[in-house]
């Protein structure tokens, strides 16, 4: 058996592409990864070792559960190597590997907590810093960005659109929808349907980045929302 993608894109969109050892949640970013293969700055580490003889080895393990989701952890190459060092076996057990992944997916999820605006210039300016990323990564890794026009069908390319979709859009989407959420009684009735519009689209996008809907299925960007957030500014208070 080997890493499925969708095990892979989890494991990657929910650590938001960073090392999930305690402490250290260093952003393993696309841009150094040009001219290498996917993935590789990211390692995904096997909590209980895929191989007799490495750490952690669980032998009544089955091969879909060793290479699934719940038995990987995303590291930097720093603290791979150091939890995988057979001198280190005790003092990184799986019970704590488990505890470190799941504190740092939680902190990744809830670290907006209940974020509250007292206007919506305030608001637009916090949501205008994910999009702006997001922009980013489109512009630098997206099909009709240069790098992809000028390498057609290049499976690195693809893989650096697929990492950045993956460490930073996806999360960021994340972001823009707890950010709504908490401070929609903020914007007006005429605008709450394009919030709503966002909302799907983000949903629907990352379902389909897992692989779990077709490309069809996804609702398009909604350009108004766009608009909403970077157009005329709002007078300021």
């Amino acid at each position: 058996m080997a890493i499925t993608n969708k095990s892979i894109k989890l494991l990657w969109s929910n650590a938001a592409g960073r090392c999930s050892f305690a402490n250290c949640t260093e952003k393993l970013s696309v841009e150094q990864a040009a001219g290498i293969a996917p993935y590789t700055l990211g390692e995904m580490a096997h909590i209980k070792g895929n191989k007799p003889g490495s750490n952690r080895y669980d032998q009544s393990q089955s091969h879909t559960e060793r290479d699934s989701y719940e038995n990987l952890i995303l590291l930097c190459p720093t603290h791979h190597t150091l939890i995988d060092k057979e001198e280190n076996e005790a003092e990184y057990p799986v019970g704590l590997l488990h505890e470190m992944k799941n504190k740092h997916e939680s902190f990744i999820s809830n670290r907006l907590g209940v974020e509250k605006f007292e206007n919506t210039v305030q608001l637009k300016d916090k949501i205008s810093i994910y999009m702006s990323e997001n922009h980013q990564a489109w512009e630098q890794y997206g099909p009709l960005s240069d790098n992809a026009r000028r390498n057609p069908n290049n499976d690195q390319v693809h893989a650096l659109w697929t990492s950045a979709r993956l460490s930073t859009i996806i999360p960021n989407n994340r972001e823009v929808v707890k950010l709504l959420q908490e401070n929609r009684e903020l914007f007006s009735r005429g605008e709450q349907r394009i919030i709503s519009k966002f909302i799907t689209h983000v949903k629907s996008y990352e379902v389909w980045v897992n692989d779990e809907i077709p490309y069809q299925a996804v609702l398009r960007f909604p350009t108004d929302f766009e608009e909403l957030v970077f157009g005329e500014e709002d007078a300021r208070p």
